[in-house]
């Protein structure tokens, strides 16, 4: 028999499991006879108890599992239900307020795994049957294991000074923490000092801005780094070590508890899609550049001239650089469809005698009061046309847009004095540099990429590592703030606490097997592994790893093993699955 286990009561060394299969209401029940599985497992050696409930992760649920711990001295409990991403911090916590070592629960996923992708009760019962014999095996040899915990420096990195990384190091502050507010560029704003205004309730975004700047003022804990850069990241959560360099070339260290990354946004590049002639031709502007020019700090006094005159025919392009796979950018946006209703808002007011067309693909308009924002728009004259617009080109001073209108069936052009090209959204320059830095992941689109999108969304996978606004992708100054708050609350949370736990879920070394041949330390992302090279063996640092399983796949002697997914572990569960 494997030893191993933690010590027993009385001494033992048998192992006593519970089984708790979910029907999770018709979910799992309607396609897998519950019941005989329950009675299959009640069958297995070393299984005490195997009940099936409606709902096991509902508070009688989580009574009736402590209940049977108690009474029946388990030391091992298997849950077949849903995906272990789901209710496990749940589970685990009611486990350990039974007295029972939360490591040494095993979750046997009979919902996505299987009653989800079969229609067949019979092959779905068998399938279930089998996924629960294997969890039982490796729980059999799973070993209790006790979380570290490593204090936390009460100090805050905030990555990027527009307004979403101001909201986050205004609310962390507020929260009596020090804040360390680093922007590259060398003043703050970000992509908010190029806007005019909002939508829908047209409000001056300077005006925004500014009381915003007035705030971080007032608040000594708040150093303001601008013109700086992060260079370099190391440590965990709760004891990073940030390297920041100034443009001046001048370096220093910062000692960092928590970490958000809003560094926003870029506009997509107009010259891109040359067929627009943005850059060739004078009257062809960008959405952004058509709000410095209505900005009474603008070149033009908030004026809106096309050399030297007033436009009587203006066209506003949407979609330019989103939803499109000629360039490579297959997502919406999100922003263009209210931000050029807006443009075509304060383009009615200024010239109320002008021709204003939009040229829409579709119209998202999903936020608070964008709807009636957007019917307003249309009842003030402003013409929406659907259809994608095949080209632009020259003719005389006109800048000749040819479109189809998709709802009539034809082709149109038309002689425009101003086109506008509402460019979409795209990931910061910096951020494929700033995610290699702090170890976090980019999406497909090129944003930072949260831990879930809805368990999760200012989380990554990195913890102590949060993201906040149009970082983690497209949206509008509500959302940014919105998103920012979270990220601050998140990142407080650790502070607040003064010490965070460290999962033991991680690496370790066999130094009696161990080789030295450092294969597993070139693998680590995280920089967990260090040679030793008194001993000539691999160790771990706990604090960094993060419990991936790279290094354990790569070592080819055995020595480095994830603690309860060791190899035996996994290779009686791939037995037990192959056999059935």
């Amino acid at each position: 028999m494997h030893t191993g286990y933690p010590p027993f009561p009385g001494g033992r060394t048998q192992v006593r499991i519970g089984v708790y299969v979910c029907h999770c209401g018709r979910n799992i029940a309607g396609t897998v006879n519950v019941a005989e599985v329950a009675e299959y497992a009640g069958k297995i050696p070393n299984v005490v108890i195997a009940r099936d409930y409606r709902y096991v992760c509902s508070d009688p649920g989580q009574d009736l599992i402590k209940n049977d711990i108690a009474k029946l001295q388990l030391d091992r409990v298997v849950i077949a239900s849903c995906t272990p991403t789901m209710h496990q911090a749940t589970f685990m916590n009611n486990v350990q307020k039974a007295g029972l070592n939360p490591y040494c629960l095993e979750r046997a996923n009979i919902r996505e795994q299987c009653s989800w992708v079969h229609a067949d009760m019979n092959v779905a019962t068998a399938k279930a049957k089998s996924l629960i014999t294997a969890a039982l095996a490796r729980v059999s040899l799973s070993n209790a294991l006790v979380a570290s915990e490593v204090q936390v420096t009460p100090a805050a990195l905030v990555i990027g000074g527009g307004i979403s990384g101001i909201q986050a190091a205004l609310d962390i502050s507020n929260s009596g923490f020090k804040v360390y507010l680093v922007e590259k560029e060398d003043k703050l704003g970000g992509n908010l000092l190029r806007l005019n205004k909002t939508f829908p309730t047209m409000e001056s975004v300077p005006g925004i801005i500014n009381a915003k700047l007035e705030q971080l003022k007032d608040i000594p804990n708040i150093e303001v780094l601008t013109g700086t850069e992060v260079s370099s990241v190391s440590g965990y959560i709760g004891n990073f070590k940030v390297k920041v360099k100034q443009k001046a070339g001048e370096e220093s260290e910062l000692e960092i508890g928590t970490i958000i990354v809003a560094t926003g946004f870029e506009a997509f590049d107009a010259k891109l899609k040359p067929e627009l002639g943005y850059g060739a031709y004078p009257n062809v502007l960008t959405a952004l550049e058509l709000e410095q020019m209505a900005s009474l700090s603008g070149p033009t006094g908030g004026k809106i001239l096309i050399g030297g005159k007033e436009p009587k025919n203006i066209v506003l392009i949407q979609c330019v650089g989103s939803r499109d796979k000629t360039v490579g950018v297959e997502y919406c946006s999100r922003v263009c469809c209210m931000f050029t209703a807006k443009q075509a808002a304060y383009l009615r007011e200024a010239l109320p005698d002008a021709k204003i067309t939009i040229c829409y693909i579709d119209v998202r308009a999903f936020g608070k009061g964008h709807e009636q924002f957007h019917e307003r728009v249309q009842r003030s004259g402003v013409v929406y046309r659907r259809g994608a617009v095949s080209e632009i080109y020259k003719k005389g001073d006109k800048a000749v847009v040819r479109a189809e209108d998709s709802l009539i069936g034809e082709i149109y052009e038309e002689e425009a004095d101003l086109v506008v090209l509402a460019t979409g959204l795209r990931p910061s320059p910096t951020a494929a540099e700033i995610a290699k830095t702090l170890n976090i992941s980019l999406g497909a689109d090129g944003f930072f990429l949260e831990a879930h999108p809805k368990l999760g969304p200012v989380e990554t996978t990195t913890d102590g590592i949060y993201i906040a606004g149009c970082a983690a992708g497209p949206k509008d100054i509500t959302d940014s703030i919105s998103q920012a708050h979270a990220a601050a609350i998140k990142a407080s949370i650790p502070m607040f606490r003064g010490m965070v736990k460290r999962e033991p879920l991680v690496a370790q070394i066999d130094e009696g097997v161990c080789a030295g041949c450092r294969l597993c330390e070139n693998i680590c992302e995280y920089g967990a592994l260090v040679f030793d090279d008194e001993r000539k063996v691999m160790t771990v640092n706990q604090a960094l790893c993060r419990g991936c399983g790279a290094c354990s796949g790569t070592c080819p002697s055995g020595a480095n093993q994830l603690r309860n997914t060791a190899k035996r572990q996994i290779f009686e569960m791939i037995d037990i699955l192959v056999g059935s």
